[in-house]
């Protein structure tokens, strides 16, 4: 099982996407992660990391790249799937990446789309901010860090459904159900894998379920 998580700050996708890869006996490619790591080890790409966080500049989409092809190389060659947290985060990403799991057939079979109110979101990011002591997540930053998302990240939703390969549930639930619908449906896609090609698949929406998972 191969997926992408697309989800706005704040909906969860770290939990489920560990969930997830505990549940399929995957790697979770988690990109902060990683680029923490490579600074951390030193490596080469970490050196280059390291430079523009040191002059205050995002770090590159090449450089990115170049570290997630590093992680799927290393999750084919042994011979899993993944579950990629962090990446894409805007169309141009979204078809670079596109192009570089065809060249190691390694492509998505799902783009999870978890999806909230922005109210509710910022509820739960300024709770975090509380808890964890995180002064420079004021809602104004998190209103403007929501406003970047629905602008340039939100619309490679549309191209993941023209391929056929969206999933998008309700992530307002409490996080067990959300986790639940998101197995049962991966599960139930799982076997479908092989035998049916991409674009003839069709986009999956569970934001209207309730009952069937729960709710009274």
């Amino acid at each position: 099982m191969r997926v992408l998580m697309v989800a706005p700050p704040g909906a969860g996708k770290g939990t489920q996407g560990a969930v997830i890869a505990a549940h399929f006996d995957i790697p979770h490619i988690a990109t902060g992660d990683l680029l923490r790591d490579h600074v951390a080890r030193q490596t080469p790409l970490g050196r280059a990391v390291r430079e523009h966080l040191d002059r205050g500049d995002l770090v590159p989409d090449h450089i990115v790249l170049d570290m997630v092809r590093d992680a799927l190389v290393a999750a084919k060659e042994a011979g899993t799937g993944y579950v990629l947290d962090g990446m894409p985060r805007n169309i141009t990403q979204a078809r670079t990446l596109y192009q570089v799991g065809k060249s190691l057939a390694m492509t998505a079979d799902v783009a999870l789309h978890l999806q909230a109110d922005d109210g509710e979101l910022i509820r739960r990011l300024l709770a975090r901010a509380a808890l964890e002591h995180r002064s420079d997540d004021t809602e104004d930053v998190i209103r403007r860090r929501l406003a970047l998302y629905h602008e340039v990240t939100h619309p490679i939703v549309t191209w993941y459904a023209e391929r056929g390969i969206l999933v998008s549930v309700d992530a307002m639930q409490p996080v067990e159900r959300v986790g639940r619908q998101i197995l049962t449906a991966l599960e139930a896609i799982r076997p479908l894998l092989d035998h049916v090609p991409e674009h003839a698949r069709t986009p999956i929406d569970l934001t209207g379920l309730g009952a069937a998972f729960g709710d009274a």
